[in-house]
């Protein structure tokens, strides 16, 4: 097995869609192991350790022997893979659609020229405990069909993801998802953050997760 053409995966499994603008599609997930951040409300902290080493032809086999044409490379942290990009450009030339979900404190730039793909970048907010890591740059390579997401856990969190929204102007490069946190200590109510969101008037989706609403907040590999 060639050591440079592996990636260390913590799960493989096929579910529906639970955030994003694809919420609700049918979509097979490849978790790769491994973070270098570690967020307050993280809800995969078995992502850090946990996995098996797979070439990237072995994975790709598993995505395409589900039938299903929309794939999440997510972790973890995917981007600290140096291969993710090679499965990347190995699914899209499947004719695979792919999802990259990356915590936005890695460049980007080694995605960009792949077709098919869609990166889901986070920024992360002060309760987090992580926003220090957020790498700005990023912004600027993000393209009309990207998404960057806001975990909001706070009041505090939301009016400082308002503010880099519009100094950055985000909203009018992509998408920009908003999400509650739902586990404590720092959930809120997601009609709560609804109430902010129509009284502001912002242009951002609403971003629940309908994985954990359909499946429990403690399932794993859905």
């Amino acid at each position: 097995m060639e050591k440079d053409n592996t990636l260390k995966v913590c799960e493989i499994f096929t579910s529906i869609q639970g955030e994003s603008s694809y919420a609700g599609w049918p979509c097979t997930f490849v978790r790769l192991t491994g973070c270098n951040l570690r967020c307050g409300y993280c809800d995969t902290k078995y992502a850090y350790y946990e996995g098996d080493v797979l070439t990237v032809s072995e994975i790709a086999a598993k995505v395409a022997a589900t039938g299903i044409r929309l794939a999440e490379i997510t972790g973890g942290e995917p981007l600290l893979q140096k291969e993710t990009p090679a499965l990347t450009e190995t699914l899209s030339g499947m004719g695979i659609a792919v999802l990259i979900e990356t915590n936005g404190s890695i460049d980007i730039s080694c995605l960009k020229s792949i077709p098919l793909v869609t990166v889901i970048m986070d920024i992360k907010t002060p309760s987090s405990g992580m926003s220090d890591n957020n790498d700005f740059t990023n912004i600027a390579r993000l393209t009309r069909q990207d998404e960057v997401k806001f975990v909001i856990g706070s009041r505090d969190d939301y009016t400082w993801a308002v503010r880099i929204m519009r100094q950055y102007e985000i909203d009018k490069i992509c998408t920009v998802l908003m999400s509650p946190v739902t586990l404590p200590p720092s959930s809120i109510d997601p009609k709560l953050l609804t109430r902010w969101i129509l009284d502001d008037k912002l242009s951002v989706r609403l971003n629940i997760q309908l994985h954990r609403y359909i499946f429990g907040q403690d399932v794993r590999g859905v």
